[in-house]
Order: C-alpha cells, then structure tokens, then sequence
C-alpha cells in the first residue's frame, strides 16, 4: 500500500517537526532523492539524515552554553598572552588543551590573567 509522493512529503514535514528533528526535516528530501539515485541501503539513508541531526544539535547546544556563559568568544588560547604570566608554561596549557585526559579525571582547569588585566 504506497501513498501518493506528495501526501509523503507533505506528511513528512509535520510529522519531522512534531518530533521537533529540524534538521531532518530541511535535508530528508534531499538526501531520498540522492538515496534513490544511488541505491542506498535504508540503514545508510537513516543513518546519515541522523548523524546530521546529532550534529546540528551539538552545534547548538555549544553555542547556547558559550551565549549563556556570557564569555567573551574572542578570549581563546591562541589569543592569551603568555609573556604576561611567566609561571604558566605555555607549552603545558597547549599539551592540555590538545588532548581530553583531563576530561575524563573530572579535572577542572581555570586560567586567568594577572590583575587588572581585563583585555
């Protein structure tokens, strides 16, 4: 029993946002065509429209944590002057900052400048 393609894309679209998958529901038509087109498995067409959706979730998830911290976003790493606080090893911050051990400890690192210092 095949529905007609339009009552499936008109159907699709609110039944997407019912279930609140923004991004699914702005891709899934384009990547069917391409899924038709290049004979995809269903497993491969449902697979890729969700890792776009876990994706674009995580994308706006870090935004809406980095807008809610009110943190300046121009304040990073590469723009912190290290000659102003000689007793922090620049190469130690950068060795941390490139790997996530210290992620996985439950570890917190907090750096600040020296007092007065505010740019």
């Amino acid at each position: 029993m095949n529905a007609p393609a339009i009552y499936d894309a008109a159907r699709m679209g609110l039944m997407l946002t019912e279930l609140r998958l923004p991004t699914i529901a702005r891709l899934w038509s384009e990547f069917t065509q391409r899924s038709d087109k290049e004979g995809w498995p269903s497993t491969r067409l449902l697979g890729a429209l969700l890792e776009h959706e876990l994706a674009e979730r995580a994308k706006r998830r870090i935004e809406r944590h980095r807008v809610e911290s009110h943190l300046d976003p121009s304040k990073t790493l590469e723009a912190f002057d290290f000659g102003l606080v000689p007793m922090v090893s620049k190469a130690h911050v950068m060795a941390l900052a490139s790997g996530d051990s210290w992620l996985e400890k439950g570890a917190t690192i907090l750096l600040f400048g020296p007092p007065g210092h505010e740019t």
